[in-house]
């Protein structure tokens, strides 16, 4: 595997050769703590997965994730993902490919309060010069690739102009939604983002974000403590039984 950002990871987007995502003997722990948080043997997801990952609280569902993004590194081990090795590459580098790559969506939507909701969309445009290109090559701009996105997710025109914090918790959602998909990432990250929406509201979330990851052929990585979501997915990950350390920590 290479560190080189242009060749690997585009060489591997679609490439059913190249794991979307892979982790091998890939170790993490918190500063200070003695136990590791994670400590995963393997982990392979395939270009366009769409994998539900649940557990219990503290068994490094967040951690995971985190390492997939980029966010933190692992202490051994490697992290790929589209085939570059994301523990190879200095900070600068991987939140570099972080944007170019990886769209995210947080549990608390991480929007910006005094921006529109067009304005947050574009963002992740605004970062990547990359996404910037390939939404534009999409729909002939980014404002209109948003535009296009925001639609699809049921967001009227009306309320394009209006700043975030005029929405409703389930409106910020899809905003968040968009965002991270404008550009065509090729993996999506959410963490826990249905948390606090009702099972109405959730289960309409669940379809929109699961067909628009399709229509841009999307990995994603889905976490939640909410069981009963698992039977929109094609995949399964209880993380305990793939993290060691879960298991160490309950001896």
């Amino acid at each position: 595997m290479t560190s080189s950002i242009p060749g690997a990871s585009e060489a591997g987007v679609g490439n059913p050769a190249v794991p979307a995502v892979f982790l091998e003997n890939a170790l993490f722990a918190w500063p200070g703590q003695r136990q590791p948080a994670l400590d995963i043997p393997s982990f392979s997801v395939s270009p366009g997965e769409q994998v539900f990952m649940h557990g219990p609280s503290g068994c490094g569902k967040s951690t995971l994730l985190g390492l997939v993004a980029g966010i933190i590194s692992p202490a051994s081990g490697g992290v790929s993902v589209n085939g570059t090795r994301l523990d190879a590459l200095g900070g600068a580098r991987r939140d570099v490919f972080r944007g170019d790559h990886i769209g995210l969506i947080f549990q608390q939507f991480n929007l910006i309060p005094y921006l529109s909701i067009l304005e947050n969309v574009l963002l992740s445009c605004r970062f990547s010069t990359l996404r910037h290109a390939r939404a534009r090559a999409q729909a002939g701009s980014a404002a209109a690739a948003a535009q296009r996105l925001l639609e699809r997710l049921d967001l009227s025109p009306s309320l394009w102009d209006r700043p975030v914090n005029q929405l409703s918790v389930g409106q910020q959602q899809r905003v968040a939604a968009a965002r991270a998909l404008i550009g065509k990432p090729s993996v999506l990250i959410a963490d826990e983002p249905t948390s606090s929406l009702d099972a109405d509201r959730r289960k309409a979330f669940l379809r929109l974000l699961l067909g628009e990851c399709r229509s841009v052929q999307a990995t994603l990585l889905f976490v939640s403590h909410d069981r009963r979501l698992a039977d929109d997915f094609a995949t399964c990950v209880y993380l305990p039984e793939l993290n060691r350390a879960s298991g160490a920590a309950a001896q």
